[in-house]
């Protein structure tokens, strides 16, 4: 492989991550969501944010905050927990796309 592949490779996988990081708003604080981050709940707390929980798996639903807008998916399967309307599990979920939360 010669320099400029290399560096053409390089370049796509940056754009990969790129793509992958999202701005994750929560009360009125932007932080942002990068490929190191398991879950909405490392993010949060990678910011010195407190959000309670307990299990860290969806279990409890202690950690449930409000999903103001935004997507967001597990990708181990809908928690056991229970969640209303526009609430999340931050500990078992990512974003897809910005997100606006709120914590009370």
């Amino acid at each position: 492989m010669n320099a400029a592949n290399a560096s053409q490779n390089t370049e796509k996988k940056d754009d990969k991550n790129l793509k992958n990081i999202h701005i994750v708003q929560v009360d009125g604080q932007k932080i942002s969501f990068l490929p190191n981050h398991n879950t909405l709940l490392e993010c949060i707390e990678s910011a010195n944010i407190e959000v309670h929980y307990h299990c860290r798996d969806g279990y409890c639903g202690a950690c449930r905050i409000r999903l103001d807008d935004g997507q967001i998916h597990y990708p181990n399967g809908e928690p056991l927990a229970y969640v209303g309307e526009n609430e999340i599990l931050p500990c078992c979920c990512v974003p897809n796309s910005n997100v606006t939360l709120s914590i009370d």
